[in-house]
This record gives structure tokens, C-alpha cells and sequence, in this order.
């Protein structure tokens, strides 16, 4: 692949290798570098026609589609030079070539993102004070500083329509772009602060995703019936409880040692001994799960799990910190709890719903109802309805929230046998046994694991859940399909893993930014 490059008036090429298939951006970079006679430390950036900056993971894919225009922003001495350059081939040596500008001049541009920005808003407002529907969407803003699903589904449908109308059938990932940044800059509440533009629920051009891009698929359906080439999605990095993580603990025993330890925990009583042993075996404990990915050798190897409370809670605390494994408890009851029952508020009423936000909201209104859960395992089943299931294909067919929520937490009268309960499970992923005369009164808690029962240390659901949360990442376990959106949401929102890595679907970053953009409390 030729790369063109215009330097004010000096016009050159830099050839790039591909290596099964990708270009690599450091050579790239080094090669601009070495052409141009920049400082070897030059703080240089690239960014493509619509202003979105290019870095190493986009650089492959973006150079490989071809008529493509970088724009290279520079510190250094020559910061008074700005050229224009088109695309352009060379048929003697390769049959394409992208092309590159070197702009320096960053005052400029980042008064120019600033006028795209303010232009991008004032084009939203527009669309939405024109077409039909879209005043009532304002309108809704302005009274609640939000907008609810439908008003939300409104608006999309709205723009898209418009887009369509102005830009032909395929409008360009810029023109995407520049509707998303407009509605967050239209309405601010809307803005996800954990992502790195803020709009990216609404278009990801890196992805192709996000609400524009799904009603823009639907239509093109209804059009060609599903004739049109769609983007290739590109995942992000991966996060999540499989994510390998550097840990770095003191004290810990390997070879001989290691043997000794874990073979001294098959016996010893003393839990103090315990505590001390299995924190000194983390290390060894870890590479086994990430190796073999088996829980049940785990289980087997340090049965210690399976009758000594709170291992799971000092594993994850030590492959985190203790702030991270915290957080649950102390943001939930005072923020997240109050405004998931008023973003559930908003839903379509249910029987199933109706219940839930009366146990979520009323602290002993489940003493009056013996079917429904306590008030804080309700609201967490409030977050599943919030987040429900995403269709999952012929071969995992879409299922409803309710049904999902009961592979969360599984009720077990306290008189029936627990044995026959493990032999009748059939589930792969873990999920909170709460054993009770009555779902309002439950007495102890156990995570399901391989048909194996780990005795949770909380008697509140909120800390039952939160030992259940952390197996996933203490076992090396994936998330259950029909509960990924509410444990991502939990994983990047409250508990703050892997922000930025973690690949999230536009609900769970739509309701991140409803919920982080409000201050609303109840009691």
C-alpha cells in the first residue's frame, strides 16, 4: 500500500507492509517521521475527515477502505503550514494509496471543532422544530432535564428520517457522527461521561453502532429487505471477569511452599489460618482459573470455598483493591437504588413491574406480600427490566426480563432439600440461591456454582449479590447472555472495571448517562 503525503509544497510517498492483512501504525508514524524531517519526539496526531482523532486500533482498518484524508496535527517548529491534498493512486507501484495531510495549526482546529459542535446542535434543533413530534421532544427536555425510551425512539426516528432525506439512503459515518454530537450537545443530560466522546450510545463510527446506526439498519430492511452490505462490526478491547490483570501481592508462596499451604488447608479448622493461607495462594489460585477456566477443579483444590464465608470477597479485593470491591455498598442505596426506580417509572406497567417498584420503594411493604422480594434485591431486578435481554438468534432466542431476572436469584423454601435443588440444576452460570420460609424473609444466601454451594457471608441481598458479582471474576467466569447488559452496567458504572475497554451496548451507556446526569434521591 502507497501512502501519499502533501507537506507544503513537497508531495511524497511512504510504502506500508501489511502483515496478515493489517498495517502497522508505528511504522506509519515512523515513516512520516523520517520523510518530513520532524523531531524523533514530536507530539504528532492524525485525524481523519471528520475531525475523529486516528489512533493505532482504527489506523488498519481505516487505511485498508481506502480513499481515505489524515490530517497529521504537529507541536513543533513548523506550526505555521496548512495544505490540501485529494486522493490519488499510482498505478506503477500499488493499485491505491491514502492519503495524508500535515496540519499544524492546533488553535485553529480546535476553534474549528468548537464551531462543528455548536453547528451540529443548532442542526438537531432544527430538524426537531420542523418535523412533526420533534417540539413535543423538546418540549419533554425542558420539563425533566431527560428524555424517556420513547421520546428517545421519537428523536431517532426523527433525525434518521431527515438524514435520509438530505444525504441519500447512506449517509457517511461524518454526517452520523455529526447528528450524534448534536444531540448531546442539544441535550446535555444525555452525555455518557465514561465514554471517550460522549455520544458513542447514539453513533460509534468505529463500530458502526449505537441508536442512529440501528434505525438506520431497520430501515434499510424495510427498503431492500436486508439487500444492503452492512459494516463489519469491530469489537473493542475485552474487559470483563476473563480479562487478564496484572496482580501484584505480597507474601505470596510458590513450588513446595505453595503444595504445603494448600494441603495444610485441607485440614486446619482455624479460620483465622484460612484467611492467611488462601491469600497466600491468590497467585497460584488465579493462574489455575486462567488457565483451565475449570471452577469445579478450583472447588476441589481449595474446598475451603465451599464452607468457610467471605474467600470470595478477599480473592477479588486482591485482585482489585479494597475501594473497588466496595463500591457496590456504598453507592447503591444512596444514588443508584433511588433513580432506577424512577428510570423504571417510565417503563410500561406490568403486574410483575408494579410489584418490584412497590418493594424497591417501600421498605416494608414485601412484610405484606410474601411473594415478592425485599427491597433490595427488588430494585436490582428493577436494572434487569431496565437492561432486558438482547435477541439473541435462532439458536438463543430473546427472552422477556422477568425470565431473566430468575437467572439472577432463585427462590428455595428453607424446608425443602437442598441436595435435590443442586441434582435438578442443569445452569452453566452461577446465580444466588435465597433460602427462606418466604421470598420477604430470606435467611441465608448461597452462589450456585457447578452444582456446588458457596455460602454467602452477607444476609442482604444487596451483599449477597455483590459476592455473586465478584465469583464471576474470582472464578474466571463469563457473564450469563441474558444478563450481560446488567452486568456490564454494574461492572463499568458502579463497580468502575475496565471503563473505556469493556465492550457496552448503546442501553447500557444510554442509562449510564440518564443516571450519572440526575441527582435524584429517595427514601
Amino acid at each position: 500500500m502507497l501512502v501519499q503525503i502533501k507537506y507544503k509544497q513537497q508531495q511524497k510517498y511512504v510504502k506500508l507492509d501489511s502483515i496478515e492483512g493489517r498495517f502497522d501504525f508505528m511504522q506509519f508514524h515512523a515513516k512520516v517521521i523520517e520523510r518530513f524531517y520532524l523531531p524523533p519526539d514530536a507530539k504528532v496526531t492524525y485525524k481523519d475527515a471528520t475531525g475523529t482523532e486516528v489512533d493505532a486500533e482504527i489506523f488498519s482498518d481505516l487505511i485498508g477502505q481506502g480513499n481515505v484524508v489524515l490530517t497529521v496535527f504537529s507541536n513543533d517548529e513548523f506550526s505555521d503550514s496548512l495544505s490540501s491534498i485529494s486522493e490519488t493512486s499510482d498505478s506503477s507501484n500499488c493499485s491505491s494509496a491514502s492519503t495524508v495531510i500535515l496540519d499544524e495549526v492546533p488553535n485553529k482546529r480546535q476553534r474549528k471543532e468548537d464551531t462543528s459542535a455548536l453547528s451540529a446542535k443548532q442542526l438537531v434543533e432544527d430538524v426537531l422544530k420542523l418535523k412533526s413530534g420533534g417540539e413535543a421532544v423538546l418540549q419533554e427536555y425542558q420539563e425533566t432535564e431527560t428524555l424517556t425510551g420513547a421520546a428517545r425512539r421519537q428523536m431517532i426516528n426523527i433525525l434518521v428520517a431527515h438524514m435520509i432525506d438530505t444525504h441519500g439512503q447512506l449517509p457517511t459515518k461524518a454526517i452520523r457522527e455529526q447528528y450524534a454530537l448534536g444531540i448531546v450537545m442539544l441535550f446535555p443530560s444525555l452525555r455518557d461521561p465514561y465514554s471517550k466522546k460522549g455520544y458513542e450510545h447514539f453513533f460509534d463510527a468505529a463500530s458502526n453502532t449505537g441508536y442512529i446506526a440501528w434505525r438506520m439498519k431497520t430501515v434499510h430492511r424495510k427498503i431492500r429487505r436486508g439487500s444492503l452490505p452492512l459494516d463489519n462490526l469491530h469489537d473493542v478491547s475485552p474487559g470483563g471477569p476473563k480479562c487478564q490483570r496484572a496482580t501484584n501481592c505480597e507474601g505470596q508462596l510458590d513450588g513446595d511452599a505453595c503444595k504445603e499451604a494448600i494441603s495444610l488447608l485441607s485440614h486446619t479448622t482455624e479460620k483465622s489460618l484460612i484467611f492467611q493461607k488462601m491469600r497466600e495462594t491468590f497467585q497460584y489460585r488465579q493462574k489455575l482459573v486462567k488457565d483451565s477456566g475449570s471452577s469445579v477443579d478450583i472447588l476441589s483444590t481449595f474446598s475451603r470455598f465451599l464452607d468457610t464465608k467471605g474467600l470470595v470477597d478477599q480473592d477479588f479485593t486482591l485482585l482489585f483493591d479494597t475501594e473497588t470491591s466496595s463500591r457496590l455498598l456504598q453507592k447503591w442505596d444512596t444514588f443508584f437504588r433511588p433513580n432506577v426506580i424512577k428510570e423504571a417509572k417510565q417503563l410500561t406497567s406490568t403486574a410483575d413491574l408494579s410489584q418490584l417498584l412497590l418493594s424497591a420503594e417501600w421498605p416494608n411493604s414485601s412484610d405484606l406480600h410474601e411473594t415478592i422480594y425485599d427491597q433490595e434485591m427488588a430494585s436490582l431486578l428493577l436494572l434487569i427490566h431496565l437492561l432486558p435481554p438482547s435477541p439473541g438468534g435462532l439458536k438463543s432466542p430473546r427472552i422477556s426480563a422477568c425470565d431473566a431476572a430468575k437467572r439472577l436469584v432463585v427462590f428455595h423454601k428453607s424446608c425443602c432439600s437442598l441436595e435435590e435443588h443442586l441434582n435438578n440444576n442443569q445452569r452453566q452460570h452461577p446465580y444466588l440461591l435465597a433460602v427462606g420460609r418466604q421470598k420477604s424473609k430470606i435467611e441465608c444466601f448461597y452462589i450456585v456454582l457447578d452444582k456446588h454451594l458457596i455460602p454467602c457471608q452477607a444476609n442482604r441481598s444487596l451483599g449477597a449479590f455483590d459476592e455473586l458479582f465478584k465469583a464471576h471474576f474470582v472464578f474466571n467466569l463469563c457473564y450469563d447472555s441474558a444478563l450481560m447488559n446488567f452486568y456490564t452496567f454494574l461492572q463499568t458504572t458502579v463497580y468502575n472495571i475496565d471503563i473505556g475497554q469493556m465492550k457496552e451496548s448503546p442501553r447500557v451507556r444510554d442509562l449510564r448517562a440518564r443516571l450519572l446526569n440526575q441527582t435524584v434521591t429517595l427514601t
